[in-house]
């Protein structure tokens, strides 16, 4: 029997009480007549489901994820997710800049394309792991601190037990398996928004957003914000409802993997790209998961400039974030520890402690966090912030993308990489979204350009 998961209301009200939780809201009582009904709390893993429940209990819980959303909460007006609303937030919402390129831009986004691509498939074997399994399998093979790919080989039979690598990418992301870049929703969403700019531009609506999805994007593509949101596009919801209706993942990282194009093809305006990733973010997610892209999209707009100064491209993000939001918090939190820690690990370690508890592995909020570490620790290096982005855990691949992309920027042209990372790429990049199968980073890059450039 196939039972889609990250749509059943019963799957979704137990990560819907840990979101009321975090925002504000009190959820106390509808949780306790969830469980007096027989209903069971969030999965730790996203996807995984309890199983069939019985009609009675379908509709409690349709019930209660509505009454839920009528809660009110005391972060509302903190953390607001209209666009006007949060730029009247930030107090040092940032001007345009004219960028000064020591480098052309067209090898600096080749460089991004193949950084996220990297990033992205150092992180594939470790989805979902803990902290200390990334590391002991890292350890087992002389690979720590990270500095390559991870490898099987070499790893006792008794910890791969314990700590298997991911199932769906194992056989394509280990070193020895490596032969391009596998598809992943890390690199479809670039793609999709590749295509976005260049069906509509940099005015596209988030109608557009949707339309594209539901012509372009395979169902079977999206997860958790996305695939309700896709739902709910599907049961005529229009935007921005889509992000809000019975969605608990809508402060996840979803909208933080769509932001890269955003900032690539804003170079040295990072409110504009921050005012794109806005208009993409919404048809998914509100307040920290929006946040999070726009955060993303005005460090990589930032980065784009030519600039190789990854601590200022930080504090330019952080101007288009409501100050006072958990987000920015985090975000801050997470710098100040990098700055004051000479290991790695001590960095991470800091940060589970603080997040781990009551966050999901996939929440934006300390996901974006670690990547600012990382990229702060590593003071941009390419190598040194995909390894930390990686090393630290919780959304490994996802983090391991964006860092690379901001990096690869840093960094300023492929050549710059090293090859130990480009080459097995073998300038190829498998995908569902049409028209790009097979496609190279270099042409991803022209086509890249062509948008950033177009008046």
């Amino acid at each position: 029997m196939l039972r889609l998961t990250w749509v059943q209301p019963e799957d979704l009200i137990g990560h819907e009480l840990r979101q009321a939780a975090l925002d504000g809201r009190e959820p106390a009582a509808i949780a306790a007549r969830w469980r007096a009904a027989g209903g069971r709390d969030a999965p730790a893993r996203a996807g995984a489901s309890p199983g069939p429940v019985s009609r009675r209990l379908r509709l409690l819980a349709e019930d209660l994820l509505d009454e839920l959303a009528e809660l009110p909460s005391a972060l509302a007006e903190e953390e607001p997710t209209e666009l006007d609303r949060i730029r009247a937030r930030c107090p040092r919402w940032p001007a345009r800049c004219e960028p000064a390129f020591s480098t052309p831009l067209r090898p600096r986004l080749e460089a991004a394309w193949l950084g996220r691509a990297v990033g992205c498939l150092l992180g594939k074997p470790v989805e979902k792991l803990p902290l200390d399994g990334i590391r002991r399998l890292a350890r087992a093979t002389g690979n720590w601190p990270l500095a390559t790919y991870f490898t099987a080989r070499g790893v006792p039979a008794e910890l791969a037990a314990r700590h298997p690598w991911n199932r769906r990418s194992a056989a394509t992301s280990l070193a020895e398996h490596i032969d391009g870049m596998p598809e992943d929703d890390d690199l479809n969403y670039p793609l999709l928004n590749l295509l976005l700019l260049q069906r509509h531009g940099r005015s596209f609506t988030t109608a557009d957003v949707a339309r594209l999805w539901l012509d372009e994007l395979p169902a079977g593509r999206a997860f958790t914000a996305e695939r309700v949101a896709y739902r709910n596009l599907l049961c005529g919801l229009e935007p921005p409802r889509t992000a809000r209706h019975r969605n608990p993942f809508r402060e996840w990282i979803g909208a933080l993997i769509r932001a890269d194009m955003h900032g690539w093809t804003n170079p040295g305006d990072p409110a504009a790209a921050a005012g794109q990733a806005h208009r993409d973010a919404v048809l998914t997610h509100t307040a920290n998961g929006v946040y999070a892209a726009m955060f993303v999209a005005a460090v990589i707009a930032t980065a784009a400039t030519g600039s190789h100064d990854v601590h200022a491209c930080l504090r330019t993000g952080l101007t288009v974030v409501p100050p006072g939001s958990r987000l920015a918090r985090a975000v801050r939190h997470a710098v100040r520890l990098a700055g004051t820690h000479d290991d790695f690990d001590d960095v991470a370690d800091a940060l589970h402690a603080a997040h781990s508890a009551t966050h999901h592995w996939v929440h934006a909020v300390p996901n974006t966090a670690l990547i600012a570490a990382a990229l702060t620790h590593a003071g941009g290096d390419f190598t040194g912030s995909i390894c930390r982005a990686v090393s630290g855990g919780w959304d490994t691949d996802s983090n391991g993308a964006t860092a690379g992309s901001v990096a690869g920027l840093l960094a300023g042209s492929p050549a710059a990489l090293p090859e130990r990372w480009t080459a097995p790429l073998k300038n190829r990049l498998a995908t569902s979204v049409t028209g790009f199968d097979g496609t190279g980073f270099d042409a991803l890059a022209h086509l890249t350009h062509r948008e950033a450039t177009r008046p």
